[in-house]
């Protein structure tokens, strides 16, 4: 009997495989990559990582209860959220204070649109100038067409493309380069975020190397030059933390207690209320007149 052909994949099978293939986090961006008139629908994705560390909470051990932090003024006590505003501090004890609404108003309405203004050689920006890298994925089957064609005119000439961008009300600098079959953006600091270097070397002999301690440099840089891998340097003391938790999760792991009532909703001003009708229930007892009920916070205006 003879074999029948191995059959198509199908829809759903291919489905199965793009779904698998897809970036697993939610793009930080969505517009579009504008070179004069021609316009590219894009979505950025993060390309870090940033829950890669460890990162711990503060547990007080003689109760296994989360720590909390209360926003609290000396001499006042626990405070509202909608009393709190930011404050600069000027020097001499001078502050500017200013509220939210304030700082939401300078806040850079979102155009989901980047230029491309200018293109350097990319040796003309040095390492200290990026700041974040993101991929660059096209939007859309229709889109392809048109970033393929960005990506590969980017390679041909050896160029990243600058313009700037506004993303959560901020603006930024943005280089975009080609990276593999697709494209990267690279966030870039302001002018003003970067210190030279100079002042920092002004104590460093500009005088030649010796040229016999000059030639051993650089025969033991050319016996250890190779390839980069990443994979070759390793995060020792995080991976050390990953073992002692492993090992702590499997042998003396413990349940934290239930978070009390007074850790809930008003924090402090909730224990201040319950203290204060203790105080009352108590000294109803010892007066016959009726006393006024504690108030939890101060009176709101209006």
């Amino acid at each position: 009997m003879a074999r029948k052909p191995a059959k198509r994949r199908t829809d759903a099978a291919e489905d199965t495989e793009d779904a698998a293939n897809r970036p697993s986090s939610r793009p930080v961006w969505t517009g579009n990559m504008r070179l004069a008139l021609v316009s590219v629908p894009v979505k950025l994705y993060a390309a870090v990582k940033s829950g890669a560390r460890i990162q711990f909470h503060q547990v007080h051990e003689p109760s296994r209860r989360r720590i909390r932090y209360q926003k609290i003024v000396p001499g006042v006590g626990p405070v509202d959220t909608d009393e709190i505003v930011k404050g600069f501090e000027l020097g001499q004890g001078r502050w500017v204070l200013i509220d939210q609404d304030e700082i939401d108003a300078l806040k850079v309405e979102t155009r989901h649109t980047l230029d491309l203004v200018q293109f350097v050689g990319p040796d003309e920006i040095a390492p200290i100038w990026f700041e974040r890298p993101y991929y660059v994925v096209p939007d859309g089957e229709l889109a392809i067409e048109a970033y393929a064609v960005l990506r590969d005119a980017l390679k041909r000439a050896g160029r990243i493309g600058l313009g700037q961008f506004v993303m959560r009300g901020r603006e930024y600098v943005a280089a975009l380069k080609p990276c593999g079959q697709g494209l990267m953006l690279e966030t870039l600091r302001f002018a003003d975020e970067v210190q030279r270097a100079a002042p920092f070397f002004t104590s460093i002999d500009e005088e030649a190397s010796d040229p016999e301690l000059l030639d051993l440099a650089a025969e033991l840089i050319e016996r250890k030059t190779s390839a980069f891998e990443p994979a070759r340097f390793k995060d020792n003391y995080t991976q050390a933390l990953r073992q002692l938790i492993d090992a702590k999760a499997t042998e003396k792991s413990v349940e934290l207690g239930e978070e009390a009532a007074e850790e809930t909703g008003g924090g402090g001003k909730v224990v201040d209320l319950v203290e204060a009708l203790r105080r009352s229930v108590k000294d109803s007892g010892k007066a016959s007149g009726k006393t006024r009920p504690a108030r939890s916070g101060r009176r709101k205006a209006g």
